[in-house]
């Protein structure tokens, strides 16, 4: 695996950890409707925020693999678009070392 890769997948795992905390403070203020987190692509400069519903959030939490983009921030050297919604992508991350970064900074393991 390139280096460039590598910083994709942690720059992806760093979002994927900010969105947590954020869907944490949702909790606590007791924010249901829906979550706004940010993107996850792995393009460390993003800023761009996407509108999730908490039960979606949860889906996509639940396989290590899965990452929300904004549209048009898929890597398709890294990663595949599994399904497109209004507003942004679930990703999954390719096989070898793109997964395993993925799996081991996933942090809900």
């Amino acid at each position: 695996m390139d280096e460039r890769a590598r910083r994709v997948g942690e720059n992806e795992a760093l979002f994927r950890s900010v969105n947590e905390e954020v869907r944490g403070l949702n909790e606590a203020f007791l924010v249901r409707d829906t979550l706004r987190i940010v993107c996850e692509c792995g393009e460390q400069s993003c800023v761009e925020q996407i509108e999730i519903e908490p039960t979606a959030y949860e889906a996509l939490r639940a396989d290590s693999r899965l990452f929300a983009v904004k549209p048009g921030h898929e890597m398709p050297d890294v990663e595949t678009v599994v399904v497109r919604h209004d507003g942004y992508s679930v990703v999954r991350k390719d096989r070898g070392e793109p997964e395993e970064i993925a799996r081991e900074t996933d942090p809900r393991r």
